[in-house]
């Protein structure tokens, strides 16, 4: 099943007003690895038939398909399950997992966006303000579209610079070549990506960094290249991307200007990879179905 995804305020490291304290999500003990999908032994023909057509329609559109150079800006693959009958909704559920990528929305929009265990299928739910569920799809791509739509919802187009006084060394200076890229990027332009770490940084500097840049509105959790946390800025294209070891100590701390970080994107291999799995998905569920 999708579980329940809190939202988490994300930005970078150094302290924060008051009334926008630092929190983080919580990280996770394993990774997630690829299984073949144990069925339900109990589960009706008529489910397993239903969910393997869906399985089926979701790989060919997959193969029709492959992932482009601009990853999110391809046509995806979507499949609809809201109005599925709910017992062929569970199984499919049960059966693709959860993969490597989190995805947390703050603010008006409700969504709960999560990989499957098949690496560029995703599971992306909609909610209404009371909490209906509107839309329920699965979905094929590096990472849904919504995901950058959202990212740019309430964000702006330039900051105010900082003068170099009071404690600060170099981050006028990374907030000058940031707003800059950020103006100027085009939609599929390479990431354009500066490290922290390797920068003298006063903590007045990480302050000021996380203070004029702000914390937007998506946060992406990794565990496919160790454990990292991406999260949008409330500046237009900018994203904090920071990586973690298993003391959940701060080991690189970056800021990337870019669509979506390529670390949070499924890639064409991963794509071609899960067409391949989700073969071996239908023939076990369809042995399930003839046993």
């Amino acid at each position: 099943m999708v579980k329940e995804f809190p939202i988490p305020v994300v930005a970078g490291p150094g302290s924060q007003p008051e009334e926008d304290s630092l929190q983080y999500l919580p990280m996770p003990d394993a990774m997630t690895t690829f299984a073949l999908p144990i069925a339900d032994v109990e589960a009706d023909p008529a489910v397993l038939a239903a969910a393997c057509a869906v399985v089926e329609q979701l790989r060919d559109r997959m193969c029709a398909a492959p992932l482009g150079s601009s990853p999110v800006l391809v046509p995806v693959p979507v499949i609809e399950l809201l109005d599925r009958d709910a017992d062929v909704v569970r199984l499919l559920n049960q059966t693709m997992g959860e993969g490597e990528v989190s995805i947390a929305v703050r603010g008006s929009a409700q969504y709960r966006i999560q990989e499957t265990v098949f690496a560029s299928v995703w599971r992306v739910r909609e909610y209404a303000a009371d909490g209906r569920l509107v839309s329920d799809a699965l979905m094929a791509c590096a990472i849904p579209p919504i995901v950058r739509q959202l990212a740019l919802d309430g964000a702006i187009l330039e900051c105010a610079i900082p003068e170099k006084s009071g404690g600060l060394m170099n981050s006028p200076a990374v907030l000058v070549e940031i707003a800059h890229k950020a103006a100027t990027r085009k939609a599929g332009d390479a990431a354009h990506v500066v490290n922290l770490t390797l920068l003298p940084m006063s903590p007045a500097d990480m302050d000021c960094l996380v203070q004029t840049l702000g914390i937007g509105t998506v946060t992406i959790l990794s565990r496919g290249y160790g454990n990292c946390r991406i999260g949008s800025t409330r500046l237009s294209n900018v994203w904090w991307v920071q990586y973690f070891n298993s003391m959940d100590t701060l080991i690189l701390n970056t800021l990337e200007v870019a669509d979506v970080p390529e670390v949070a994107l499924a890639s064409g291999e991963d794509h071609e990879d899960s067409i391949e799995r989700l073969g071996e998905w239908l023939q076990v569920m369809r042995a399930t179905e003839a046993a």
